[in-house]
Parts: structure tokens; sequence; C-alpha cells
């Protein structure tokens, strides 16, 4: 009988207790348990297995050995030896209405009573500095592990000046932990983004990044090898339902869900995906569904940005992540809609999206974002427009392209009328590429968009406020077609000019 799988579980007792799978990072656990440093940070994005893995160290250290049974640490780690643990995860604390400061210092002062402590501190600095020294004193060094330490940040980036105060408070309430170093054993915070600027470990000069370090790549996150493993069992009626073979359905299990690296050697699956793909048995955009921030197309429409892929940056703008002004590239990377693909010999990284399911929803988003259309919207767009190149139909074609900038408001059109037009054009046509071969360029020199289909090849040229005989001549003068002359299939040219005073296309010709 194939074991339950965990989707949406972070509690490493339940897991184990009530029989769902687990794939074993023990082994990885108990490395960075007796590694080189004590106090570690770690950043990745959300659902990428961060609250489960503070949950097993807890288990680790409190020494409950019966919930390893066969698993690699089983016979790796002395169990006798236990340490008290704090485990703070800070989503579950109630800040919003009580406050950050308040709301510590209720969960500080309950965790003092579950161990029988009395603590005579009146404010959050001392009354935590009290407790770790007072519960390391009776049961012996502390284990911290503090999950989600950025979401007083994060969930008030519309609102800066609470999330300045709540900065100062976490500014506070870490810089006990520098003094409290003789009553602590591990130390462990994770969360999504790295706020370099923010000062809130200036601190903890002993803090280790596990980010980019090559002992951390593989700690979350899952393994090619370790979904050919763990995830065999599950195959054959996912292949049956969908009617692929092994060989074609793990390739598209790669393409829409594997790519994530922190070190530019191993890749790995976004482990909510995978989970909630074989659960589901259906392709679909799992992980972006479950709580995509709303500010982040919407800084990128503010920022006319309209393409992610292929940035090139250097690491310290991977950690540039400023409260009062953010930078889109560290935001996308260190939330999980960039990742690492590449390092050129001068050091800089070149970042993409990581598969198929991100780029595909943050195309439909930004779609909705600069058309001002809801998102669920977009997609039946991009697929009539599909199905329109599919039966040769250029005059529905060019409807549906109109209908993109049907809802935009015309002031705003007119305020940014370049971008809109560019942005559009090229969303329109790379989200067309998850339904057709269609490739999309910006100014660079090449045509604007190729489309190929069954039977044709399309090759379109848009122009803004001139004529559609001026991209027409632009596609023979430069012979774009001449890059497909070995291929048998007829090509269409197009040529599109789009009117910014009509705020839709004006005129079109097209030569077979």
């Amino acid at each position: 009988m194939l074991q339950r799988l965990p989707v949406g579980i972070q509690t490493f007792d339940k897991l184990r207790q009530d029989n769902y799978l687990y794939v074993d990072k023990t082994q990885a656990i108990h490395n960075l348990l007796t590694g080189k440093a004590g106090y570690f940070f770690l950043s990745r994005p959300r659902r990428f297995g961060k609250s489960l893995l503070l949950s097993t160290i807890k288990e680790i250290y409190q020494g409950n050995r019966a919930l390893f049974d066969g698993l690699w640490i089983a016979d790796q780690w002395d169990w006798s030896k236990t340490h008290p643990v704090i485990h703070l995860s800070i989503n579950k604390l109630d800040y919003q209405g009580l406050g950050l400061e308040t709301a510590l210092q209720q969960t500080l002062e309950a965790i003092a009573a579950q161990h029988g402590l009395t603590l005579v501190s009146t404010t959050l600095k001392n009354v935590f500095a009290e407790l770790l020294e007072k519960l390391a004193k009776q049961q012996g060094n502390v284990v911290l592990l503090i999950d989600e330490y950025d979401k007083p940040l994060i969930d008030y980036l519309d609102d800066i000046p609470q999330a300045k105060a709540n900065q100062q408070t976490m500014k506070a309430f870490y810089s006990v932990l520098k003094d409290s170093d003789p009553y602590l054993e591990f130390l462990l915070i994770t969360g999504v983004s790295k706020f370099s600027r923010v000062s809130i470990f200036s601190d903890l000069n002993n803090l280790f990044d596990l980010t980019f370090d090559r002992s951390a790549s593989t700690l979350l996150g899952y393994t090619q090898a370790e979904l050919e493993h763990y995830f065999t069992p599950y195959m054959p009626e996912t292949e049956s339902y969908l009617g692929l073979t092994r060989e074609a359905l793990q390739e598209k299990i790669r393409e829409w869900y594997n790519g994530y690296s922190w070190d530019l050697r191993t890749r790995v699956y976004n482990p909510y995906s995978i989970l909630s793909f074989f659960q589901a048995q259906a392709f679909r955009n799992f992980w972006f569904e479950s709580g995509t921030p709303t500010f982040l197309p919407k800084l990128m429409r503010r920022k006319k940005v309209y393409r992610l892929d292929k940035l090139r940056v250097d690491e310290l703008a991977l950690g540039n992540y400023d409260l009062e002004e953010l930078e889109l590239v560290p935001v996308m990377f260190q939330t999980g809609y960039l990742t690492l693909k590449d390092q050129d010999k001068r050091g800089m990284y070149w970042l993409d999206y990581p598969n198929r399911e991100v780029r595909a929803s943050m195309m439909m988003f930004l779609m909705a974002e600069w058309a001002h259309v809801e998102p669920a919207k977009t997609t039946p767009m991009v697929v009539h427009l599909s199905e329109a190149f599919d039966d040769n139909d250029l005059p529905e074609v060019i409807e549906i392209i109109k209908t993109v900038f049907k809802k935009i408001p015309y002031q705003i059109f007119l305020q940014d009328r370049e971008a809109y037009y560019h942005s559009l054009i090229y969303l329109t046509f790379f989200y067309l590429g998850q339904y057709s071969e269609a490739e999309v360029n910006e100014s660079n020199g090449r045509v604007d968009c190729v489309v190929k289909t069954a039977t044709h090849i399309y090759i379109l040229e848009f122009k803004l406020d001139k004529t559609a005989q001026a991209a027409m001549a632009q596609i023979k003068e430069r012979d774009y077609a001449g890059a497909f002359r070995d291929d048998p299939r007829p090509k269409v040219l197009v040529g599109i000019n789009f009117s910014s005073e009509l705020k839709s296309v004006d005129d079109w010709v097209m030569e077979q």
C-alpha cells in the first residue's frame, strides 16, 4: 500500500506517526548539526520545506529516536544526549493583532511556564535573555529554531512605517543572541528573504549564511535521484492515468517542476509541487497558486519590467533587499520566481525562471496586471490565439491581439504607451510559447515574433504609430524568412501597425 503524500504537512512527528512519505534528508541534517559552525541562517522560497526541516531538527535534539526508525540518522546519532528546544514559528504569532513585541513576549513567557520557569524581566529583550539563561541552567544548552523570521516585514511591504517598526523590534530581539552564546547549543533561523540593509542580525557576526553554501544545496527540495527513488511507486498509476510512458512522464515532470539551484551544480524540484502533482495526477501550477504575493506583478509594472528571463547580476545584488526601495531582482530571486542558471568568467550570475510552472504562471499574472484583466482570463485568451494560428485564421489573430489592449484605461495607456505596447506584445507571444512553438524577440535587429504550426511558419513584425507596410518592408529587407528557407512549410509574412491614438491595431498586411 502506498504511503500517503504529505501535502501541507510540516510537522515531522505527525508525518512519521501517520505513515506519510518522507524523503530522507537526515544525512544532510546530520552533516549540518555536526559541521563547522553552530549558528546558521538559511533563505529559501516559501513551501520549500523549511518548517519541516526545523521540526525534524527539534525531534533529533529531543532524542525521539523512534520517529527515525529506518532513516539514515537512526544509528548515527547519540540519542541519549538531549537538549531543550525553543521552536519559534513567527508566522503563528498574532503580531497583526497584538503587535510584534507583545506577541513575542507572550510566547516566550508561555515557553517559560511550560518548563516550570519563573521570569522576572518585563521587557522583550530581557525576557528572552532570561529565558535562554534559566532554561540552559535547568536542562542544558538550548537549541533555538526560528522559522519565517521575516514574516513581520514581508506582510507589511505595503506599510513601510509598520515594517520599519517591526524591524526595530526584531533587531532588539535578535541582539540578545550574541551575549547568550554560553547558553546556546545550536541556532538556525530560516526565512524567505535576506534583508541585507535592515541590520536585523547586525550584532550576530557569527551567524553563518547557508543560502549559497554547497552543504545546503540539497538540504531542501528533491534531487533527481530522490524523485526517482521515492516516487517510483506512484508512477505506474500516474502513467496510466495520463497516458504517458515512464520516460515521457519524467521528462514532463522535470520541465514543469525542476530547476531550482543555489550552487549551480545541483538542481532540485519544488517539493510542494511534486507532492501536489502526484496527489492530483495533473500538471498544474500548484506552488504559484498557493500564495503568490500580489505586490510582485504590481512592482514589475511600476518599474516597467515585463521580462525576467536571462538576467545577469552579481552576488551582492541577490541579497540586496531594502525595505524602502525594493529592488526587483533580489525580491524575485529570494522568493523563488528566479533561480541561478549559470555563472560567467567574471563571476556574474545568470538568472532565469526555474521551470515551466513559474514561467507560465508569471506570464499569466503579468499579462493580467498590464492588461487590466483578471488572471484567469489571460490563459483562455492565449489558448484562443494558439488555436487561431493553428487554423491559419489571421483575421482572428488580429482580433485577439486587439482584445489584449481593450481594457487598459485610456489615460494610463497614453502616459506610458511605449512600455504598454512592447510589454503586452512580448508577454502575449512569450506566453503563447507555452502552447505553440513561438519565439519572441525584443528590439535587437531580429524579427519580433515567429510562430510555427504544423502547416505554416508565421513571421510577424510590429510597428507603433507607423504603417503595416513599413513592418512588411522590414521583414523583406532584412530577409527574416531566410532563416527558415530549408523548412518546407509555407512562410506567412505579417506586418502589423499599432496605433497609440486608437489603442489598437489599425492596419495589417500579409503575404505568403
